[in-house]
């Protein structure tokens, strides 16, 4: 029986090298398994974890496991639990469309810096998107980090590859004030009129319009309590979820034209109303059908000869912001609004409207001197 440094028995199976890190062997139908570890205790729990793995058939030697098998570990056992549905399915995206293909069939062992490095550098030659990249990397980081911590590979690949940029975003479409005065005339014509109008005014997300319910608006005391986001999940379809973040949940004063929105749309569902503010049919409106709308909005002002920037629906949420700058509203004041989770943030969003503002805020102050 083998003695540790400190002269003590060792437990069979288990010897202590010269730098004090503990061994142990685990055979198994004449094949023999070696694992390492500092702490004694921590040693024999693996030692027995391994062989009732191997008694239970579900143990896969370290050197034998691809990349796709050990993502679809880490998604299940480390992540289907930690994160929402739908940064699951923006894993799984990334997953399938950059890295499942170059290095998916790969053994986690033999893969590299320098193959991670090639995959990234490629998706800045092709033109993704900096978001894009970072995502790629965020997720291969996240991978490997856990497989370092399961102590299937020696040392983390990602920690000696360089993040390359990804094409620079497209600038941010903010209506002017003609052009909002015309997105508030061309809503007219939509059966989604209130919720593109709400949306102008108020800065609400895509999910939380379209996951209002009227239980969230409180006509009384003239707000909106933000309390849950309508997401797209690949398990359950058009599905109420949570805000997006944890200040995301917050609440937004009506102004009167807001409330005035909203007691037309209650107006117009009097007769049937449904636990969603905004519905179609018996159901919540899909993203689908807002992208629709706009589209039709687009096509009607091309025929009457107007000329009018592609937008989406977010476009009316930074509208909403770059307006309030402009009218005054203290950043601090506007971060709560949109449930930004830091100021750097919004800052960072709004920068923009700062200089046209900066003037003006020192001719307010010019008489203090």
């Amino acid at each position: 029986m083998a003695k540790g440094l400190d002269g003590e028995k060792l437990p069979p199976g288990i010897t202590q090298r010269a730098n004090g890190l503990y061994m142990g062997r685990v055979m198994y139908h004449g094949e023999s398994h070696a694992l390492y570890d500092r702490d004694l205790t921590e040693l024999k729990k693996k030692m027995g974890d391994l062989r009732y793995s191997l008694k239970q058939g579900t143990f896969t030697k370290k050197s034998k496991i691809t990349f796709d098998e050990w993502y679809r570990e880490w998604i299940t056992t480390y992540k289907q639990n930690t994160v929402k549905q739908g940064t699951i399915d923006s894993y799984n995206k990334h997953y399938s469309a950059y890295m499942e293909k170059l290095i998916g069939k790969m053994k986690v062992v033999d893969i590299r810096a320098e193959h991670l490095q090639k995959l990234l550098n490629q998706m800045s030659r092709q033109g993704y998107a900096d978001d894009t990249i970072t995502l790629t990397y965020c997720v291969l980081s996240g991978v490997f980090k856990q497989a370092y911590k399961n102590e299937l590979i020696e040392k983390n690949p990602v920690s000696l590859i360089t993040r390359p940029r990804g094409k620079a975003k497209k600038e941010k479409v903010v209506f002017t004030r003609e052009q909002q005065k015309l997105y508030m005339q061309y809503t007219e014509n939509s059966y989604l009129c209130n919720l593109f109008q709400l949306a102008l005014c108020t800065g609400m997300r895509n999910g939380e319009l379209r996951g209002l319910l009227w239980s969230d608006v409180d006509f009384k005391n003239k707000i909106i309590h933000i309390r849950h986001n309508l997401v797209t999940s690949s398990k359950e379809g058009l599905k109420v979820d949570t805000p997006k973040t944890r200040t995301s949940a917050r609440d937004i004063p009506m102004t009167g034209k807001v409330y005035d929105i909203l007691k037309r749309q209650e107006r117009e569902y009097e007769e049937n109303k449904k636990e969603f503010v905004f519905c179609v049919g018996n159901g919540p409106v899909s993203p689908k059908r807002i992208t629709h709308e706009i589209h039709a909005m687009l096509r009607n002002m091309e025929e009457d000869g107007i000329a009018f920037p592609y937008f989406t629906l977010h476009s009316t949420r930074h509208t909403f912001a770059t307006r309030c700058i402009e009218y005054g509203m203290t950043p601090q004041i506007l971060k709560t609004i949109l449930g930004h989770a830091t100021l750097s943030m919004t800052m960072d969003l709004y920068s923009h409207v700062l200089p046209d503002t900066k003037a003006e805020a020192m001719e307010q102050v010019a008489e203090a001197f």
